[in-house]
């Protein structure tokens, strides 16, 4: 189902697809619908027997409070209270995520025209201009560059493509300073590699323009030299596909989705074209010439990128909090002005300037794309967005975006299912725009720029003045700048298409990393979110998005928090009632169906993903501590970037031994629960014993485990000689101080 679905668009191209396009996208009109009604059904049920079931959960639990209320029995009473909010926020995290897949599935039944190939631009000319912006911080240049080669060759015309670099300007080792020089002529040597397709293209269609004007060009020659052009074009995508070395699974994809695909479609265009020079009687002259002169705009808008480099951090008045959100920031407040770089006492100054007065203009754009450094676009990405948000109606459309995709392939099993759970989250985000619950996801998103002007607000940085376009007060900046948009009018949307594709950390450690600043922020930003539903309109279809919306700012926090309980409480045998299991049999379904629609083996990969999120309930709990801490102090949390090595990042002593307490609570608890007979609450807490130890097996590995609390060990163990050493140190200062102190005052006279 991935990757075929698509928006109808009210814009024609003036070309014709392909009959072979036409024949797929017939028969996926035929197949998919059917699909998506057969599995709204299935939803509406599920949701029918959770919510009756959750309804007997809340019943039963509140009854025996009552009851033991009414005896007297208070301590039983608290505990009825906790077990029930414990038991109702996963079963509202149930409900939700059933909402969510009614919302995609009510999507897809809707109308939603299936494409293999989305229209194209009626007019190169008319495009919209478009910057694309790609932060990286410390990246690898491999990485970097596939980046960069995937937005630069968007089939879209007018695109300037700027890499926000924010490494040191100061690099301490030799290593970093090579990595650095390379990373800022990087797009300069892209550049150059696209520079000659382009001006063959440039200079093929020049000449066709030439003989329209000073003759009537002979209609069989030019079919024959553009199906040249299109060949070339074709032999440029072969030729980098064959200096592309493939070493990992990313980079597999990379070469067949960005160059030997394209490659493809430009030889079948060639011998498309080259067997119409035989055809022309059934096409008039005029339209021949108008789609001649589109073929040639579209060759030379997929070559034509302007790359550049930037770097906030070379300048002292520029703001240098070491987060993206403000990289981004500092280049978006100096789109459409001049600006040249002034040098003072205490540093490089970029200040603006007259045009012509020696400085250089930063382009506007009324569209702007932001694209993490280790994602990577479909060549159809751009066009299909920017189409949409053209579209009347959608004047209000801030952002667009088609929530990433893990990629496929990979070779470890811990990253294949932290990209089940990225390829399922895809699922959720499309859910909730039906409801209008949209989040702005920031691996990558189209921007309208005239939206980010309206939330954009002034602050002093120290000695500087800021604008910031894009909130930076936790680490999740487009969660928080999602609120800000729709506190003032705009909209989002999620384009029901799989367009874009991000990494998976393939280790626990950089899991850790990643998934604790996922899990560090949604606490802070809820109070926005309650201000802005509170002053929202009512509408019937506010409760859902308001239900969606408070999960997603809460869940990482709260849910983590119910598991860990319920594994290491031991609750009465009258709160262990059979609707808990039946009000989350409906969910796991579920969730087993549409891990197989995404390519997924169903019951191994569901039992996979939750022995993951068990590992990560300490993870997503420190996350949350870390939010309430901000908030108490008012400090901004340090950005911690996921690493991206190629050996393995090490997990702390300290995590270890959480998951660990987590394997001895929940077996205890199972122990208890046996012995008192309570069947229920021991499967519980035994299954989640099981899968914890195989998920600390599989995920962490033995191996994995011992090297990394001896390196724990080893540390400590230098960290105490470092600290007895410097006692030593402190105290012969200290003896020769007074040494001198004591000489000193015999040398003096009496």
């Amino acid at each position: 189902m991935a990757g075929l679905f698509t928006h109808a668009s009210a814009l024609s191209s003036g070309t014709q697809i392909a009959k072979g396009i036409r024949a797929d996208r017939n028969q996926m009109r035929k197949s998919f619908p059917s699909k998506a009604v057969t599995e709204l059904r299935l939803t509406q049920l599920s949701l029918a027997v959770s919510g009756s079931a959750a309804m007997l959960l809340l019943w039963s639990t509140g009854t025996a409070a009552w009851d033991a209320a009414q005896e007297g029995r208070l301590f039983f009473v608290l505990e009825a209270l906790l077990f029930g909010a414990l038991a109702g926020f996963l079963v509202y995290g149930n409900l939700c995520y059933e909402i969510a897949r009614w919302g995609f599935w009510k999507r897809l039944a809707e109308r939603i025209i299936p494409a293999a190939y989305p229209q194209r631009l009626p007019d190169h000319a008319a495009a919209p201009g478009l910057t694309i912006l790609v932060p990286s911080y410390k990246e690898e240049i491999p990485v970097i560059r596939q980046t960069l080669l995937s937005a630069a060759l968007q089939d879209y015309p007018k695109k300037r493509v700027v890499l926000l670099l924010d490494d040191p300007p100061a690099p301490r080792t030799r290593q970093d300073e090579k990595a650095l020089w390379t990373a800022r002529s990087l797009p300069f040597d892209l550049q150059a590699l696209l520079a000659f397709p382009h001006r063959l293209m440039v200079e093929a269609q020049a000449a066709y323009r030439c003989r329209e004007i000073h003759s009537l060009p002979d209609l069989t020659e030019e079919c024959v030299r553009l199906s040249d052009c299109y060949a070339s074009a074709a032999e440029w995508f072969e030729d980098q596909a064959k200096r592309s070395p493939i070493e990992s699974h990313t980079d597999a994809w990379f070469v067949e989705q960005i160059l030997s695909q394209p490659a493809q479609r430009y030889r079948a265009e060639s011998a498309r074209w080259f067997a119409r020079r035989k055809e022309l009687a059934a096409t008039s002259p005029e339209r021949l010439r108008r789609e001649i002169e589109f073929a040639y705009a579209e060759l030379i808008a997929r070559f034509s990128a302007k790359f550049d480099v930037f770097e906030r951090k070379q300048y002292r008045n520029l703001s240098h909090e070491p987060n993206k959100a403000m990289n981004l920031n500092s280049f978006l407040g100096l789109m459409g002005k001049c600006i040249k770089p002034v040098p003072r006492k205490d540093g490089l100054y970029l200040v603006e300037t007259e045009q012509g007065a020696g400085g250089r203009l930063i382009p506007d754009s009324p569209y702007v794309i932001t694209l993490d450094a280790d994602s990577l676009l479909l060549p159809c990405y751009a066009r299909t967005l920017v189409e949409m948000m053209e579209q009347k109606g959608h004047e209000r459309v801030a952002v667009a975006q088609t929530p990433y995709s893990a990629f496929p392939n990979a070779p470890g099993i811990l990253e294949r299912t932290a990209g089940a759970t990225t390829d399922i989250q895809y699922l959720i985000h499309q859910g909730f725009t039906q409801f209008g619950a949209t989040f702005w996801v920031g691996a990558n998103a189209l921007l309208r720029k005239s939206a980010l002007e309206e939330i954009g607000v002034e602050a002093q940085e120290g000695d500087k003045t800021v604008r910031r376009y894009i909130q930076d007060r936790t680490v999740i900046e487009d969660t928080e700048s999602t609120v800000d948009l729709m506190a003032n009018g705009w909209t989002l949307y999620n384009h029901p298409e799989r367009l874009a594709y991000s990494a998976t950390p393939p280790d626990f450690g950089s899991l850790v990393i990643q998934r604790c600043r996922w899990a560090n922020g949604g606490l802070i930003i809820f109070p926005k979110l309650l201000s802005f539903l509170r002053q929202s309109a009512k509408r019937p279809s506010t409760i859902p998005q308001g239900l969606l919306q408070i999960h997603y700012l809460t869940s990482l926090a709260f849910a983590p928090l119910s598991v860990l309980l319920l594994l290491a409480l031991p609750f009465s045998a009258e709160l262990w009632t059979g609707w808990m299991p039946l009000a989350a049999a409906p969910y796991f379904i579920l969730y087993a169906r549409d891990l197989q629609t995404a390519g997924y083996r169903p019951l191994r990969d569901l039992l996979r993903v939750y022995a993951l999120n068990l590992l990560l309930i300490p993870v997503h709990l420190t996350g949350a501590i870390t939010s309430i801490r901000q908030a108490i102090a008012g400090a901004k949390i340090p950005f911690r970037r996921t690493p991206k090595i190629s050996g393995r990042t090490r997990t702390s002593g300290v995590d270890l031994a959480l998951q660990f307490s987590m394997v001895c609570l929940s077996l205890v608890l199972g122990g208890y629960y046996l012995l008192r007979m309570q069947w229920i609450g021991a499967a519980f807490a035994l299954a989640n014993t099981g899968l914890l130890i195989y998920g600390i097996k599989r995920f962490i590995g033995l191996s994995e485990i011992k090297e990394d609390l001896l390196a724990d060990a080893r540390q400590m163990a230098t960290y105490g000689r470092l600290r007895l050493a410097a006692a030593i140190c402190l105290r012969w200062f200290q003896a020769f101080v007074q040494a001198l102190r004591a000489a000193f005052q015999m040398t003096r006279p009496a």
